[in-house]
């Protein structure tokens, strides 16, 4: 082998090395957020539903109209924990339609399928466990999309936001609801103060504090609506809009992937 093939081996060798580092790396970083929706499933609904007053119900429907899913449609609900958006999308697009709900948390899916089999769902839902960095789908699958509390929690934002580009199908829209910092000083007061005194210890009733203590950090560390809108352009979608609700404490990311 020439001194030039052993150059370029040898890069080839290095980039494989570190891609597959990275890898490793998103997997270890992964791993306790993984374990830690797998022991806050039992609780997660109705936790959501006393810490929010019931009205992250109101968000997650926001969502679904912003993703702009239509009868019919083939839908992704990522990180879709116990399945709760994605019967709203399953509403949304009826008896011709297809939801795939997609989690990597075993414990949170056996809860979704158990939700779904209880309720009068009228579109098909599917149940895949599965990693947002690296979504088991086909190019362009998807008519649109939502996230619920997942973009936060990911290893590695913009390659989620790159997988998520990829599997829908050009011009779709996805709707991606988290916490948000809000700008306004008073805002973020109660948010830290509600965070910290209400949430952490309401959660502690129940055996979980160090399970919802994460959120303040998590959030601290997760980008605002206009940092969120670049990482986006940057994954490839056309467009991009951040909507701060709930006097900004949350939001809702919705793109636009081009007609290519």
């Amino acid at each position: 082998m020439t001194p030039d093939c052993d150059r370029k081996t040898s890069l080839v060798e290095n980039s494989l090395s570190s891609q597959q580092t990275v890898e490793l790396q998103n997997a270890a970083q992964a791993a306790p957020i993984q374990a830690l929706f797998d022991r806050i499933a039992p609780i997660y609904d109705q936790l959501n539903d006393w810490l929010s007053l019931g009205q992250h119900r109101i968000w997650k429907q926001m969502a679904v109209k912003w993703s702009n899913c239509q009868p019919g449609d083939t839908c992704l609900d990522l990180c879709c924990g116990s399945g709760d958006l994605a019967q709203r999308l399953a509403r949304q697009v009826g008896p011709t339609g297809r939801v795939v709900g997609a989690d990597f948390s075993k414990a949170q899916l056996a809860i979704a399928q158990q939700r779904l089999e209880a309720s009068s769902c009228p579109a098909i839902i599917d149940w895949v466990e599965a990693d947002a960095l690296n979504l088991p789908f086909s190019d362009a699958q998807f008519d649109a999309a939502t996230m619920g509390y997942g973009l936060r929690n990911v290893t590695d934002i913009p390659r989620s936001l790159k997988e998520l580009h990829r599997v829908l199908k050009p011009k779709a829209k996805a709707a991606i609801l988290d916490f948000h910092r809000p700008a306004n000083q008073d805002f973020q007061a109660f948010q830290a103060w509600y965070l910290n005194t209400i949430v952490v210890p309401l959660a502690e009733q129940f055996g979980l504090r160090e399970e919802y203590a994460y959120l303040s950090p998590s959030l601290e560390k997760f980008p605002i609506g206009s940092e969120q809108m670049y990482l986006a352009r940057q994954a490839g979608f056309s467009e991009a809009t951040h909507y701060p609700i709930a006097g900004g404490t949350m939001g809702v990311l919705v793109v636009t992937k081009g007609s290519d």
